[in-house]
């Protein structure tokens, strides 16, 4: 690979905007095993909030796949590798950090959460209240002109 088309699938991974449109991977090799990782990710997003005993299995997830980035570009970098092997290599790590991004997303349940379904429920409440106490409430008698 020439070096300047190094410099192209470098900038290519490092802009800001590289990941708007990219899919995440399918499956991904990470320290040689395979992981699914679209199915990880939708798995994990699927939930509002990461519960207690994913936690740590969504921060191993991060981590390896922060660590599989770096040693992506290092080889795009360093490596005696052919053009289309490193763009091979630009593209998986788009993808890397398309699911990366899903993942950093997310948010551990805390007390904030439980409060703002409590608050939620409580406004729920209050509001069939008000539509019972004025009659506005199909299954309500009360306040009803029959």
């Amino acid at each position: 690979m020439k070096e300047y088309e190094r410099k192209v699938l470098l900038e290519r991974v490092s802009r800001e905007a590289a990941t708007v449109g990219a899919e995440i991977p399918e499956e991904i090799e990470i320290q040689g095993e395979p992981i699914a990782l679209r199915s990880f990710v939708f798995e994990i997003k699927r939930r509002d909030s990461i519960p207690q005993g994913e936690r740590e299995r969504v921060e191993r997830a991060k981590r390896n796949l922060r660590r599989e980035r770096l040693e992506r570009i290092e080889r795009i970098e360093e490596g005696a590798i052919s053009y289309a092997e490193g763009e091979r290599l630009a593209a998986s790590i788009i993808g890397i950090d398309r699911a990366l991004e899903a993942l950093e997303g997310l948010r551990a349940p805390g007390p904030e959460t439980a409060a703002e379904r409590q608050a939620a429920a409580d406004r729920k409440r209050w509001m069939r209240f008000l539509k019972q106490a004025l009659g506005r409430d199909e299954g309500s008698t009360v306040g009803s002109r029959r």
